[in-house]
Order: structure tokens, then sequence, then C-alpha cells
């Protein structure tokens, strides 16, 4: 299924469900529920025996310990309203002449027609919703040799198009619509019933989803048709939007958000894509995500294209075969005015909701980087909470939160969830698991603000096992390996002596290290060719057997020696040089950051340093052979410890 899951599957009615036959809980004032609730609505503290109902008056949302409870009178599936509508945009992305209008669907309480009712939504948008293709041949081969061209791809797959289907998706609604929320689904343009094109991280997946909160403020048309004039309105919604979702679909609300538009309150990105670049590359290096060797752009949107046969050739003609044939550049994988485009982080100053952003440390699909680089960058300047859990892709933090997330910012009600901590990680040991269930820890924020950078130097015999040390040593020399991507990360590791890979490691730990942060390493080597994959490991040792999860990987990252000018103090994307052939034996100089991390390691363990070229789970794969050599001297790893260089030293050296 390639990036993201096709669609989260819903939870059942009353899985969170909590009973209250007696409760003192907050609600809006009756006068006031019938007008548009806005950010500065009064509340009023409201004795009630059903929850949600009064004496005289119609039902109305529950609140207690600041989360919004589950409501008999809306939690009867069979009285629900069930809408389909088309949503016009302001984009023409087949360039038909008209602007294309998105397919949406609304699920939301009876009360909203019978009593006045009005609810503020949370919304999903995903092209996964109508379905996918896939088929041997839809992803790139990565038998290729650095610097030449790509073989062509030979399979396109036909989604199968169902022009009779009304309803989007399930998902949310049984979670949501009995606690008082409306569920909104849209297609992504190009996709399901919707018009126009996929464009993958275009334009047009930022406009589409403002688009349709502009139709939920009156802001914007909606039709019963995609081509007709009768108009749908959304009188029952109060204009307060949350997005959330996973994958791709935790993507689509961060890319609403950067429009700034307004209505859309809040965010629960979960495992988001913020930049093709990063999803595809790393630091000019041509990269597959986790588990999809081979994919790229123009594979995911074969993936995903399933909407109307009718209008494919074009889409295929204007954006798979055209922009995206032009701009994703398989032979060089340098940045471009292509991948800008596709940069979230370029627009990040847009974004003025608030985020509560949810990712997996061990997700090798979207790497952490996604959600860390936009978390930083919007840090101090909107409501921002982390969640961080050890698993791999996917995991939305628990219940509770997600709760009080949407009835802080939907409803106004003052839980205080955005004045507590600003990030939760579940730890490795957490009861249930590290990635979905585990209780997760608090913290003052992510990184930890007791974080300091560690440096630590390499000392010669790498081929076996080197030193790594707090101190530098000059005349350590210069260690070479030689490229061969039929030797995967983990048996390197576990070798006691290979050809193929350096590695370093600190004495054994006699006491637990908390990182929390992101590592940074640096590189001084020659190839003996004039383009090499360099990849840089940070393993605990000794590495056992099975998964590769967190007893054995640190994290890691990937980079192309080619790249070297715009890697010399770290790669900045937005002003990456193109790469250049390497001189045979010519040495450049590398920094580039590893994925972000909070982890702890245990005593008993050693930190190391490992470098390889060619990944065979994640890079190209060239023949066998290139030669590269490190210069030791100019080398080193600068880790993120809580505590700084007195932590490390004490987890070392203390007996």
């Amino acid at each position: 299924m390639h990036f993201g899951d096709q669609g989260e599957r819903d939870r059942k009615p009353g899985k969170f469900s909590r009973s209250v036959p007696y409760t003192l809980c907050v609600m809006p004032t009756a006068k006031l529920w019938l007008s548009r609730i806005s950010a500065g609505l009064c509340f009023v503290v409201a004795v009630v025996l059903v929850p949600g109902q009064t004496k005289t008056g119609p039902a109305l949302p529950v609140f207690v310990d600041g989360q919004a409870q589950s409501v008999p009178a809306f939690a009867d599936s069979s009285e629900w309203i069930r809408e389909s509508l088309w949503v016009e945009t302001e984009f023409d992305s087949d360039h038909d002449g008209k602007r294309d209008r998105v397919h949406v669907d609304v699920t939301r309480q009876r009360q909203t027609d019978t009593d006045g009712l009005r609810v503020p939504v949370i919304y999903e948008s995903s092209p996964y919703f109508a379905g996918t293709g896939d088929g041997p041949g839809i992803d790139w081969d990565v038998h290729q040799e650095l610097g030449a061209d790509p073989t062509p791809r030979t399979f396109h797959p036909d989604i199968k198009f169902n022009p009779k289907r009304t309803r989007i998706s399930g998902s949310l609604v049984y979670t949501w619509v009995p606690r008082g929320f409306a569920v909104v689904h849209s297609e992504a343009p190009g996709t399901g019933l919707s018009g126009g094109c996929p464009t993958v991280g275009g334009a047009p997946e930022r406009l589409a989803p403002k688009a349709v909160i502009d139709w939920l403020n009156g802001r914007a048309k909606g039709f019963t048709t995609i081509d007709g004039q009768t108009q749908v309105f959304a009188k029952w919604c109060t204009g307060k939007v949350g997005m959330t979702g996973t994958s791709y679909n935790g993507t689509i609300p961060l890319a609403a958000a950067t429009t700034g538009v307004k209505g859309l309150e809040c965010v629960i990105p979960v495992s988001p894509n913020t930049s093709y670049y990063h999803y595809y590359r790393s630091n000019g290096l041509v990269r597959s995500p986790g588990g999809y060797l081979g994919e790229d752009v123009d594979s995911l949107y074969d993936f995903i294209h399933s909407g109307d046969p009718a209008l494919r050739d074009i889409a295929n003609r204007l954006y798979r075969d055209g922009e995206m044939a032009k701009g994703q550049d398989r032979k060089t994988g340098d940045y471009n005015a292509f991948w800008a485009e596709r940069d979230l982080l370029r627009f990040a100053r847009g974004i003025r909701c608030a985020v509560f952003m949810c990712h997996g440390f061990n997700d090798w699909n979207v790497v952490p980087e996604h959600s860390n680089r936009i978390s930083q960058a919007i840090k101090g300047r909107v409501p921002l909470i982390q969640y961080w859990h050890q698993g791999g892709h996917g995991g939305d933090p628990p219940m509770e939160l997600m709760n009080k997330w949407f009835t802080r910012f939907l409803y106004g009600v003052q839980n205080g969830i955005e004045k507590g901590p600003k990030a939760y990680i579940v730890r490795e040991s957490a009861p249930g698991g590290p990635r979905r269930g585990g209780p997760p820890t608090p913290y003052a924020d992510f990184p930890l603000p007791e974080s300091a950078p560690v440096t630590l130097f390499p000392r010669a015999g790498g081929a076996k096992s080197g030193l790594l040390s707090l101190t530098a040593t000059k005349g350590q020399g210069k260690e070479e390996l030689t490229d061969d991507v039929s030797f995967d990360a983990p048996s390197l590791a576990l070798a006691d002596e290979s050809p193929h890979r350096l590695i370093y490691s600190a004495p054994e730990l006699t006491t637990p290290l908390h990182l929390s942060g992101v590592a940074r390493v640096t590189l001084r080597l020659a190839s003996s060719t004039p383009a090499a994959n360099l990849s840089v490991y940070l393993v605990q040792l000794p590495w056992t057997r099975g998964p590769i999860g967190t007893a054995n990987l640190i994290t890691r990252g990937w980079a192309d020696p080619q790249n070297y000018r715009s890697l010399r103090r770290g790669g900045d994307y937005h002003s990456m040089t193109p790469g250049v052939p390497l001189k045979p034996g010519q040495f450049v100089n590398l920094t580039f950051d590893l994925e972000p991390k909070d982890q702890i390691i245990p005593a008993g363990k050693r930190i190391a340093l490992m470098v390889l070229s060619s990944d065979r789970d994640f890079t190209l794969w060239p023949k066998p052979g290139t030669k590269l050599t490190v210069d030791l001297d100019s080398t080193r790893i600068q880790l993120p410890v809580v505590g700084g260089k007195a932590a490390f030293a004490q987890a070392v050296l203390s007996k």
C-alpha cells in the first residue's frame, strides 16, 4: 500500500464510550448554541440527568474531565444524516478551463436538522478511499549504476472506477459523531469521484482541503453533482474544523494548515510526509522508503490514480509523463524546483492552527524527520504537542489526548491540554508495547531541554571494531571499505570482521544513557569511482539476531558524496547546489544529520558508528567494487545526550 494505509479502520461504537448517568458537565447556553460558536464563546455550568439532554431542550454535547462524551441521542447511527456533494476549488489541475470539484461526504447528527444544533467538524482527506493499484513493475528497478539512466518502468495499473459510489469512508464516524462532532471525508483530486488530477504533493493537495474548509464556513460553493449547479450549504456547521489521518491522510492536514485557511483550528497528523524529497531522497541520494524499494513520485501517482478514466490520459500527459518525468530525476537525486513545490517546510509560516504531531521513531517508511522538521519550524508560534513512540509507521496517540485536543480547539473547553507537557514519548519498556497501547511519558519538550551534543571520535580498527572515544587523537590514518549491496546492514553489524563496512564502538555502558534529538555525522572520505552511495548507522552492540528494532538500531541516515559542496555544514535543501562527479581518490567533507531519536540505551550495550556504502533496503544497487576511504582524523559524530558530556562519561566510566 506504499506510503500510508488505505484509510484508517474505524473504531467501533462504544469502545471509548463512558456511561455517566449523573454528571456535572460544561455546556454552552441554549441561546448561544443557536449561533455560530466563536473563539470567545462563554460557558456555564449545568447539572443534567441524562448526558447531552436537558428536561426541556434539545440534545447537547457533554464534557467531562475536558473530554467530549458519547451522547445517547447522538449515537444511533440509523438516525445520522449522510450527504454526498462536490465542493468547487480554486484550481484547474486538468486544464479544462473549469475549476475542479472534489467529492465530499458528511455524517452528522439528526439534531443538526431537527433541533438547529450546530457542531464542529473532524475531517479526513485521502487519495486512498476509492482503492489503489499495484503490480510487478509499478516501481523502479533499483539495479542501476549511479549516475546512469534508469530502466523505464513497465507497468501502469488500471484502477477500477465506480461512478455510482457515493459513500467515501466510514472512518472516524463511530468515534466522533456520538461525541458531538460531524465527520467529513473528501477524496483527493484525481481520485475516486473527485475531478482534476493527482499531483502527489503539488499545490492542489494544499488547496483542495482548503476549499472544503471554506465550504464549511460558507466561503466556497458545494453542489449536489460534479457538474451541476444545485448548491448544498453547511448551515449546521459552527465553522470550526479539526483534521486528522495517518501517513498520506496525515500529510493532507498539514498541507491544508500551510494555507492558513480560517476555520481550521487544529490538526492531529500521524506519520505525515512533509517533503517528497525527504521521502524519496536523502542528502542528494536516491533512496526508497522502507518496505517499498524502487518507489518514486510517479509510481505513487499510478498507485492512487483512481479517478474518472476519461481524464486519466490528460492527467498522465500533464503530470506522470510530463512534470514528474522531468522533475523527479532518478539519475542524480538532486534537489530542484519540482521537489521544492512538494516541501511543506517552505510553506510552514502559513500554519496558524494548533498542531498535535505524532510519529514513530522507528518509522522507516515516512522517516521521523518529516514530523520533526515541521515541529521545530512552528515551535513557539502556535500551540504544539509532539507524541512519539518507539514503533514503526502509524500509531495514534491515546484517545484521551486526541479527545482533549479536539474538545479544546473545536468546542473551546478550557481543559489545559495546550498548557501541559509539550511532548509525550512512549518508552521502550512501556506496558502494552512501545508502539501502541503503551502509556506515554510526559516531557517538557522534544528534544529534551537537558539534551546537549557530545562529540565522539573514531580510532583505527574499523574492519573489526575500532574505538569511539570522547577524545580526538591525531594520526589515526585512513581506513577503507568496499561496496557490496549483497550484504545487508544487520549482517554487517553482526560480523566480527568485514571488508564491506567500518564500525567504531564506545565503551560498554555501565548505566543507561538517554539520547534525545538529532545525531550529526561528519566524514572526510574519498571514492574510487565518480559516484558512490553512503549509508551511516548508529547501532547498539552486541547486535542481537532478530528484528532490527530498538534492541539493535538507534538511528541511521544516507547521503550522496557528490553533494559534498552543500553538505559541508549540514544539508540545506532550500539552497542545495547540484552534485558534481567525484574525482577518484580526492577527499571531500560531508556533514549531515541522522534521523531524530529519543531512546534510552540500556546498560551492557555499546553505542557504535557503522559506515557502509550501498544499503540494500533503501538505496540503488550498483555493481560491487567501489571503494570508500575514510580519513579518521577528520571524522566524528555528535550524539544528543541528555545530561551532555558529563552524563556520557559517567555512563561509560562508572563502576
